[in-house]
């Protein structure tokens, strides 16, 4: 099996990713208990699919590994016929999209300077080598968002992972079975998924067409400045301003971005800055200038803030928390 190796740049820790990953309702990831994170998913080019088994190499000195992916892919038109060459064709742009996924395409040797602030040292400390896990790419992070507005966090995981099921790639790797999302080319082609409704369902249909178009390409987004990338990303039908930065920054991996639309964050930043008690309603500017101590990571600091508040909430159903403009 072809495999890819990526060198992180900066602490990482594949084992603190997989534990995010399981109490991250979208992912529905179910690990192992193996150290291996088993991934499948629709490919960048949009006809693909990829299935990979991604291990970190464990250093006596306790020190940064470097990450081994293992993959296979089911091609697609841009790709040769047979699996062995459509592999070798792909493998640089698999490469480039796992790095994406786990946030290795980012250089964070810079990034444990940030522990200066006692806030981001104690995140750190509690969640050591952990960056954003990200989507696979904008196009699921975008679908995602049409999923959940306005239904609870667990309704839409079950709905996401019955569309997968039934309409996407089957594909096994590392000894177990994954279903992929369907391939934008796929999802287009749906006219009924039962907890959708109609809007919704031509929405997806709108993402999928988006995506193969170039308007959800990753290195695209993350080429412009934040604020074009985020409008460019609400001209899509049934995406605010919410739902954009949850593509451009969790989606796209955009690693410097603070969620100016994300009330949980909000709250978690106030709660550990001392703003006062978690029921004021902050000033989002205010919480943007303590964004500012975070450049250039300001959506990993995020990110941590919302790992830290996931570790914490109760168990049972959460809200998807896509405001109603969105």
């Amino acid at each position: 099996m072809p495999a890819v190796t990526l060198t992180p740049a900066g602490p990482f820790s594949l084992a603190s990713g997989i534990r995010f990953l399981e109490g991250f309702g979208p992912a529905s990831y179910h690990h192992a208990a193996d150290g291996i994170l088993r991934l499948a998913f629709p490919a960048d080019d949009g006809v693909s699919v990829v299935a990979a088994a991604v291990r970190q190499e464990v250093r006596a000195d306790g020190g940064t590994g470097t990450v081994r992916a293992e993959f296979t892919v089911r091609p697609g038109t841009p790709y040769p016929a047979t699996a062995v060459t459509a592999e070798a064709a792909a493998e640089p742009a698999v490469r480039a999209q796992l790095a994406r996924i786990l946030s290795l395409d980012v250089d964070a040797t810079g990034f444990p300077d940030l522990a200066a602030d006692p806030v981001v040292a104690g995140l750190t400390a509690d969640h050591p080598g952990l960056r954003p896990v990200c989507f696979h790419s904008p196009y699921e992070a975008a679908t995602w968002a049409i999923i959940g507005n306005r239904i609870r966090m667990t309704q839409a995981a079950a709905i996401k992972a019955r569309i997968a099921h039934q309409h996407g790639h089957r594909v096994h790797i590392a000894g177990q079975t994954l279903h992929a999302f369907p391939t934008p080319t796929a999802l287009r082609t749906l006219t009924h998924v039962p907890g959708l409704t109609d809007i919704k369902i031509q929405r997806l249909h709108a993402l999928a067409e988006a995506a193969l178009d170039g308007i959800l390409d990753a290195p695209h987004l993350r080429t412009l400045p934040a604020d074009h990338a985020l409008a460019e990303l609400r001209t899509l039908p049934g995406i605010g301003p919410f739902s954009a930065e949850l593509i451009l920054i969790r989606g796209a991996g955009h690693p410097d971005v603070f969620p100016r639309h994300e009330p949980r964050v909000h709250k978690a930043v106030a709660t550990a800055y001392g703003l006062g008690a978690p029921t004021t309603d902050y000033d989002v500017t205010q919480l943007a200038k303590i964004a500012d101590r975070w450049k250039p990571y300001r959506s990993w600091v995020a990110f941590l803030l919302r790992a830290r508040a996931q570790d914490t909430s109760p168990p049972g159903p959460v809200c998807h928390g896509s405001p109603p403009s969105s």
